[in-house]
């Protein structure tokens, strides 16, 4: 086991850690979902409100399956985030992250033009922007690399352009493809069922590592 493997599992999910500031992130995380519920409401569009579940699914998804690979492998997850926290969720998961994403596919949603014609340097507009926060992600993650918080450890997770690629392409593409394909579902009982499925092969996948393996990752 990686040294920022055994620092991650030291207080993992011990509520002790918590601390007070959450309360405001999880108050502000509570407004944007009522006002794009009450926006929702009024105009019968759930875009917003779908665009936001789904990315925070499919990276609760993704973060499910990096748990398993740590207890898989008995070595490392594709990344360990062994900083400190307010509360450490999984080994590459914890409270703020899960508070970021939870609004993520919201900011991707706002983004978008109106015009589902639109282009922006010769490709849809909604593809364009899955591209550019796949990027401006990524970056985010080559600084918290540098500063010791995200943890890659095995070998094609590197700042080097080889080990960029993979990440941009293997995690946060498909990331932020997530709520553009379910918002471009033509009807609101497809998206509601796309949604759905996200969120159950994530808890599944809990459900059976609680079950079967302890639930330590």
């Amino acid at each position: 086991m990686t040294p920022a493997s055994e620092l991650a599992l030291n207080g993992l999910r011990d509520l002790s850690t918590l601390r007070w500031y959450v309360i405001p992130l999880l108050a502000v995380v509570f407004y944007i979902y009522t006002m794009e519920i009450k926006k929702a409401r009024a105009s019968g569009n759930w875009d917003a409100v779908f665009a936001g579940l789904a990315l925070f699914g499919t990276d609760f998804l993704f973060e499910t399956i990096n748990g398993w690979i740590f207890h898989c492998t008995g070595y490392s997850a594709l990344w360990t985030t062994p900083g400190e926290t307010a509360l450490r969720t999984t080994v590459g998961w914890n409270i703020e992250i899960m508070f970021m994403f939870s609004i993520a596919g919201i900011i991707y949603y706002n983004t978008l033009s109106e015009d589902k014609n639109a282009r922006l340097l010769f490709l849809p507009d909604r593809l364009f922007w899955v591209i550019a926060y796949a990027a401006f992600c990524v970056f985010v993650e080559c600084l918290l690399n540098v500063g010791g918080h995200l943890v890659w450890e095995y070998p094609f997770w590197k700042l080097s352009m080889p080990g960029v690629l993979p990440i941009f392409f293997a995690a946060y593409v498909p990331l932020f493809l997530s709520p553009m394909l379910v918002i471009g579902l033509k009807t609101t009982g497809k998206k509601a069922a796309a949604t759905g499925c996200i969120y159950s092969a994530a808890i599944l996948l809990n459900v059976v590592a609680f079950c079967i393996l302890g639930w330590n990752y």
